[in-house]
């Protein structure tokens, strides 16, 4: 069952994030370029954003370079923390809870993967 419970948390990160980047590719980086542009970062750094959201996810999902897949993701999302939430990582969201809670878990999840490996479920290359 180790090997299913491996596929399971590759796949439903995968997907989730995907969801996120399906959004940019249809909408814009526009609200990264503005949190890039307000840390005096240039803004062509976020075009990274498709490589974390997009295509390591798919990696994620199908099984291949899960590893590398999950560091992508995890950077993306410790780069997303930082930028979003600053000093701000302490607070409360307005449901309650750690405001930083969804990118949290996308980051724990992704390290978490990255420290254990996909499983064999999936495509090898």
């Amino acid at each position: 069952m180790q090997e299913w419970g491996k596929f399971l948390l590759r796949l439903v990160l995968g997907l989730l994030l995907l969801f996120h980047g399906i959004h940019k590719m249809l909408y814009g980086i526009g609200g990264v370029e503005a949190l890039l542009a307000a840390h005096s970062l240039p803004g062509w750094i976020g075009y990274g954003v498709y490589v974390g959201e997009v295509l390591a996810p798919i990696a994620l999902i199908a099984g291949m370079y899960t590893r590398i897949a999950a560091l992508v993701i995890a950077f993306n999302m410790a780069a997303a923390i930082a930028l979003a939430y600053g000093t701000k990582i302490f607070s409360l969201g307005s449901h309650g809870g750690l405001a930083i809670e969804l990118p949290l878990l996308y980051l724990a999840g992704a390290l978490a993967i990255a420290m254990i490996g996909g499983g064999r479920i999936g495509l090898k290359w």
